[in-house]
């Protein structure tokens, strides 16, 4: 297939004849090709002649590959780089991926590979309107595609995606359970020209240790006993989409090893082949250990690690960023609505307050299931305390150390203590206002009054307490 809208590629090579042999194949796919001897050369036919790709050599006089790379991005120039590079300098490759090239491809050039890179890269060029569009969603809704966030946490998690979705850069996306790193790898995947391509993503804790080479690689009919007809493995899953690698530190270290070479050479051979398929597929993993600590344990390969861990994105704990849980509420609430066929708008000031003041050890995979449950409980059309998970009001008080909002209750703490611990610490953060520490607390006004006459507080009486709050009244 040609290049129907005559796409300028730049061609920087010091070999003469790589450099003309180059060019002649990419004007045979249809694309505009002009060629530089070296980076500096490069850099100046950029400027003049604005090309959208650029196919450079690493390795070059005057001004090498990567240091033309780095003007291009310090200019802030939207250009595709291809970067070329012998078989032994992968590190430079990857290198140059953190500074921003789109891809890389090893000498001896796989043409094949390449005219694919160059159609991934058009359509890269293709996406941007839309990529902007998504921009303006995020700085006016607080959302990028399925996650959600005002937060400055957030906003810089959405700021990175942003950045390295376009490319082929493998990404590390690290955090604790249930924070959302399958939506950061989904994400990804929707912003980049491989969308129309599968997402395909693998637990690599959740397969055994026995199986798990024929899952990501694929087999042959007998290659070993019970492989009863030929199985596609992950990768061609994926072909020409992305990969997700869940859990990737509870990987086998002999797996790990063959997944480091299909990542370096492009290439993988199904368990009982003698063939080798070349696989054009983006790799994304997951974990929710410290990288660091698996490497230092010998539980994921330090070689592999490098490999995967061009780009870092981290997945801070929800308790980190409660302010994002009211637009997570709403978010997850008309998600569970439309799921289950209810009609549930919005929760209380209650429900609110207690989720905000809840430390999520579950982080948003748990507010998700505790919203679910009350969507699917919920009669009307808004959660009230009642509809949360048995027990989850008793769980509230779980403090981190410098939470100002919060009280911290010792073993040996009475019920009753406890109790009045946490009344009077509502109270204080409404200023005074009873109704609204009742509302907060789930308890009647009354029953406020009455306890605090107990502790010898400024209570009043029961009649008192019903009339305000059957007339609404607000106390200060």
């Amino acid at each position: 297939m040609f290049a129907m809208n005559n796409e300028k590629v730049l061609i920087v090579e010091d070999e003469e004849n790589e450099r003309t042999g180059l060019a002649e194949l990419v004007s045979s796919w249809g694309y505009s090709a002009e060629t530089a001897r070296d980076g500096q050369e490069g850099h100046e036919k950029i400027l003049a002649w604005s090309p959208s790709i650029v196919i450079t050599d690493l390795k070059m006089p005057r001004l090498s590959g990567l240091e033309l790379l780095e003007r291009i991005s310090g200019e802030g120039e939207t250009i595709a780089v291809i970067v070329v590079t012998a078989q032994g300098t992968i590190d430079s490759a990857v290198q140059a991926m953190r500074i921003g090239a789109y891809d890389y491809i090893t000498k001896p050039i796989d043409t094949s590979r390449l005219r694919t890179i160059l159609q991934n890269a058009s359509a890269l060029l293709g996406a941007r309107v839309e990529l902007e569009a998504t921009r303006r969603k995020l700085r006016d809704a607080g959302s990028l595609g399925s996650l959600v966030g005002p937060s400055k946490k957030m906003q810089e998690i959405f700021r990175l995606i942003e950045m390295v979705a376009p490319s082929t850069a493998s990404v590390l996306i690290t955090g604790a359970s249930g924070t959302g790193k399958e939506l950061v790898a989904r994400t990804i995947h929707e912003l980049s020209p491989r969308r129309p391509r599968p997402f395909v993503a693998i637990n690599c804790a959740a397969i055994p240790e026995t199986l798990i080479e024929s899952e990501i690689f694929g087999h042959e009919k007998g290659a070993f006993t019970g492989a009863l007809e030929r199985r596609t493995g992950c990768f061609e899953l994926a072909e020409g989409g992305t990969l997700l690698l869940d859990e990737i530190g509870e990987m086998p270290i002999a797996t790990q090893a063959k997944l480091l070479r299909v990542l370096e050479d492009r290439k993988l051979r199904r368990l009982g082949s003698k063939v080798e398929t070349t696989v054009d597929v983006r790799v994304l993993a997951a974990t929710n250990k410290v990288p660091e600590d698996a490497v230092a344990r010998g539980e994921l390969r330090n070689d592999l690690y490098y490999r995967l861990n061009v780009f870092n994105i981290h997945m801070p704990p929800l308790r980190e960023h409660r302010e994002d849980v009211p637009d997570l509420v709403q978010s997850l609430l008309a998600e569970m609505s439309s799921k289950h066929g209810r009609r549930v708008a919005t929760v209380s000031e209650a429900v609110l307050n207690a989720f905000k003041n809840y430390t999520w050890p579950g982080n948003v995979r748990e507010l998700r299931n505790t919203l679910e449950r009350a969507v699917i409980v919920c009669e009307g059309a808004i959660v009230e305390t009642k509809h949360s998970p048995p027990g989850f009001g008793h769980t509230l008080v779980r403090p981190s150390a410098d939470d100002a909002d919060s009280i911290r209750v010792g073993v040996g703490t009475t019920v009753g203590e406890a109790e009045r611990l946490l009344i009077i610490k509502t109270l204080e953060s409404t200023n005074n206002n009873k109704t609204r520490a009742a509302e907060i607390l789930g308890i009647s006004l009354k029953t406020l009054h009455n306890k605090l006459k107990e502790y010898g507080g400024s209570g009043s009486d029961g009649a008192r307490a019903e009339k305000e709050e059957a007339e609404g009244v607000a106390e200060p």
